[in-house]
């Protein structure tokens, strides 16, 4: 890419920061008119530049841009609020490259699975070795969701079981029950997983087709079949996981007398009960195992409230991508220029804004740019888990995962605007700026709210938004913006081509930064902290972070 020089882009940033003159009548209004457009070019053109080799996880690029987000920290003056007096917040993980293997032993003949073919698996503990034999269990979707009348448990012991599941959720076939075809966490892999820990298991396999995943098998061997990174935290009971696909589950189910159809259908229904399947598996994982530490930058604005100071808004996004990969076209850097430069320099922009306003709100603001989101949000989760303070005490996340660097728009989205009264406050922020608020449908029925790094604030009771753009372009034709994000998704998304293109613009960052600052006033402003909606499945752990 051809770029200005790091070293003097660099060297600008250092620059005084002067002086607003302005003043706005409303301090949200006076917050908004701060942000600038030099504040998210610069530090944009920084983090995408070749020289940062893609921001790679305890790698140089990635200890790179870990310096330059904290010298603009210091430079504009925030306090730190990482580990002792620092900006920095160390995060340990532990890599896993897992060489898996699966065997029916009973009933005879034994029969052993074709890894990649007809599954993958990998470890959950961060050992070498993990051997597990048990029985399988089917529980259906694998679910226990009290404010939706659902448990596919129904209080079975299954400790030191291995559980067999579907992924997605009922709703994917009932419209009537949970939120239809709208994904909820309750479909997602993840909960899933979490779910048969709490339960004891030994194992949890995940059954695959497409349209419950809403991917493929490729996606899916492609994904666990490599190097697996995640927090080094103590072992549950969990000892691996992994997914078959659907074919070989009917096979073995049939080999039992059990019909995967008939399963299916019972599954639907809430007086479904966990299904002993006869089948016996051998599992061992033997993993190549690396343990290393990265880190999450962390700065805060202080409230001028006494009574509320102590309390946090965060204003979150992640700095990590891929570094070097594979060549594409002579290029192996995965620049992330888009994913996620762009959320960072929107986030360094608002912190601009606030600064130069002179503005203190009533809360304190925590800028976190975290680490290792593409790994799976092990920056925002650590951070969810170990907080500056109480996490009752931590009002909001404001994510921002991909800023709008394709031009102005009438229009906004953020994921999360129905599960919590921060959906109000967006609204009204983008009215503000004369914005229309978009719901975007195919990231709800993707699971967009679950994947990137508001949704571990979410899991601890947290209310969440994370910034989306509108689809809706000021001098564009219909349609334009949606097929923009399918090029994208295509032909950029975590390759190396997501670099920054000669006509993208930060006009339509600005506006997203501009409602940025305006709810993260709001909130940081407000008597009362957000609440999650009685129909949101987080509002279980937000009772829990508050205690009502």
């Amino acid at each position: 890419m051809k770029q200005a020089s790091v070293a003097a882009l660099a060297l600008a940033l250092l620059a005084p920061i002067p002086v607003a003159a302005q003043r706005a009548a409303a301090p949200d209004a006076r917050l908004a008119s701060m942000v600038r457009a030099d504040a998210v070019s610069a530090p944009l053109r920084f983090l995408a530049d070749d020289q940062l080799e893609g921001r790679g996880t305890a790698r140089r690029g990635g200890d790179l841009a870990v310096l330059y987000i904290a010298s603009r920290f210091m430079d504009l003056g925030l306090e730190p609020a990482g580990d002792s007096g620092t900006f920095l917040q160390h995060v340990p993980i532990v890599a896993l490259n897992p060489s898996p293997s699966l065997a029916v032993t009973s009933p005879a003949p034994p029969r052993e699975l074709k890894y990649r073919d007809e599954f993958v698996a990998w470890a959950e503990r961060p050992d070498t070795l993990v051997q597990v034999n048990a029985e399988l269990v089917f529980v259906g979707y694998g679910i226990a969701a009290p404010e939706w009348q659902w448990d596919d448990y129904k209080g079975v012991d299954l400790k030191g079981k291995i559980l067999l599941m579907f992924v997605n959720d009922p709703g994917l076939r009932d419209s009537t029950i949970f939120r239809g075809k709208i994904l909820t966490y309750y479909g997602r892999w993840t909960y899933k997983l979490e779910e048969a820990a709490r339960r004891g298991a030994a194992g949890a396999l995940l059954m695959h087709n497409d349209t419950m995943a809403t991917y493929g098998w490729n996606t899916v061997k492609n994904s666990w079949s490599g190097e697996q990174i995640r927090l080094d935290n103590p072992p549950t009971s969990l000892a691996f996981a992994g997914w078959l696909t659907q074919p070989v589950t009917a096979e073995l189910l049939r080999a039992r007398g059990l019909d995967l159809a008939q399963l299916m259908s019972a599954a639907q229904r809430r007086d479904f009960r966990p299904v002993p399947t006869g089948l016996e598996l051998a599992v061992t994982v033997r993993s190549a195992l690396r343990r290393m530490t990265t880190v999450n930058v962390l700065g805060r604005l202080p409230g001028a409230d006494p009574a509320l100071k102590d309390e946090l808004v965060v204003v979150s996004a992640h700095w990590d991508h891929f570094g070097i990969g594979q060549p594409v076209n002579g290029d192996s850097i995965m620049n992330g220029a888009l994913d996620n430069a762009s959320g960072v320099a929107a986030m360094l922009g608002a912190a601009d804004a606030f600064v130069r306003s002179g503005l203190r709100p009533r809360r304190s603001i925590l800028f976190a740019s975290v680490a290792a989101e593409e790994s799976g949000l092990l920056g925002s989760s650590w951070l969810a888990a170990h907080p500056p303070v109480p996490i009752a005490r931590v009002a909001a996340d404001l994510n921002v995962d991909v800023a709008n660097l394709y031009g102005a728009t009438r229009d906004i989205s953020a994921l999360g605007t129905d599960q919590s009264t921060l959906g109000r406050a967006f609204e009204q922020a983008a009215s503000a700026e004369h914005l229309r608020v978009l719901v975007d449908s195919q990231a709800l029925l993707r699971g967009g709210f679950f994947r990137s790094d508001h949704f571990p604030f979410s899991k601890a009771g947290v209310p969440a938004l994370s910034w989306g753009t509108g689809n809706d372009f000021v001098g564009r034709p219909a349609g334009w913006g949606r097929e923009q994000k399918e090029i994208y998704n295509r032909e950029r998304y975590h390759q190396p081509a997501d670099n920054l293109l000669p006509w993208y613009t930060v006009d339509g960052g600005l506006q997203q930064m501009r409602v940025l600052v305006r709810v993260a006033w709001a909130v940081a402003q407000a008597a009362g902290q957000p609440t999650w909606n009685r129909t949101s499945e987080f509002s279980e752990a937000g009772r829990r972070r508050t205690g009502r």
